[in-house]
């Protein structure tokens, strides 16, 4: 009893010298390089156990897929497996539900197409350290978007949230058809509050033309009646010089003033907020 006691302490002694051992290794790599070792780990672990069953004669491996394949699938521990093949087997799992690959070849309608990576895909890096376009190989200035995935999966429709690796120019494609229409909104009330206006302004000039001209008329009625009774008094003027000493004063019309209409104030409310991803 005293040596299997022995024989368990020292085994587990060892496995906790291997998980920090291992742990320490893993700390001091960058992102990618940790990637690149799960994966490797992954395939030393796991690749040499894999066993391909036969072919049944009924279906074949693509109907098995279709019937038994599961776009996320329910974790499953192994209680056998040590510290590092549990980590490396959850990362990888975790590696086809977590990051999709999108097809922006009709982005310009606004229809982007996405799938779950392949398995060469998740071992490469394409669409996690990579531009998850598929027409697209740039790694740098990445940005990760998260969006909503809708699949037919077993004659279900089903929806998951899965982020999306992309640079920045594959960023802008994302929101290219709402952007445009953003802007197409923007420019069609513009135009509108444009409109408005110019008829505002062609109602207030009329009302200026049509005012001046009443004025323009009282003030030549009023001048032409002046100018008679002066043409009328000058025929007297010499004899009436010295009897009178205050001079008829020359009546005048103080112009007419229109103040404009005032100025359209923007309607607010109208433009519509649009949320992504």
């Amino acid at each position: 009893m005293a040596s299997f006691r022995f024989l368990k302490a020292g085994v587990f002694d060892r496995e906790d010298g291997n998980c920090e051992q291992y742990q320490s290794d893993i700390r001091g790599l960058n992102a990618y390089e940790r990637h690149k070792k799960f994966v490797k780990d992954y395939a030393d672990f796991y690749g040499k156990e894999k066993k391909v069953r036969p072919t049944m004669p009924v279906k074949t491996d693509q109907d098995t897929l279709r019937e038994g394949y599961r776009f996320i699938l329910s974790e499953e521990d192994d209680v056998d497996s040590s510290w590092e093949k549990r980590l490396v087997k959850r990362y990888y799992d975790k590696l086809f539900k977590e990051y999709c690959i999108a097809d922006m070849s009709q982005y310009r309608k606004g229809k982007i197409g996405l799938r779950w990576r392949t398995e060469k895909e998740v071992i490469s890096g394409k669409g996690q350290f990579v531009c998850g376009n598929r027409e697209c190989d740039e790694n740098s200035d990445l940005g990760s978007y998260e969006v909503n995935f809708s699949y037919l999966e077993a004659g279900e429709s089903k929806q998951a949230l899965v982020k999306l690796v992309a640079c920045k120019r594959c960023g802008e494609k994302l929101v290219y058809r709402r952007m445009k229409d953003k802007e197409q909104a923007k420019a069609k009330e513009k135009d509108n509050l444009k409109r408005k206006r110019e008829r505002s302004g062609r109602d207030s000039s009329s009302d200026d033309e049509y005012g001046g001209g009443d004025a323009r008329k009282k003030d030549y009625e009023s001048s032409s009646s002046a100018r008679r009774k002066h043409d009328g008094n000058e025929d007297f003027e010499e004899f009436l010089e010295e009897c009178f000493h205050d001079e008829f004063p020359v009546p005048t019309f103080e112009a007419l003033h229109f103040s404009p209409a005032p100025p359209l104030e923007e309607e607010g409310g109208r433009y519509h907020k649009i949320q992504l991803f």
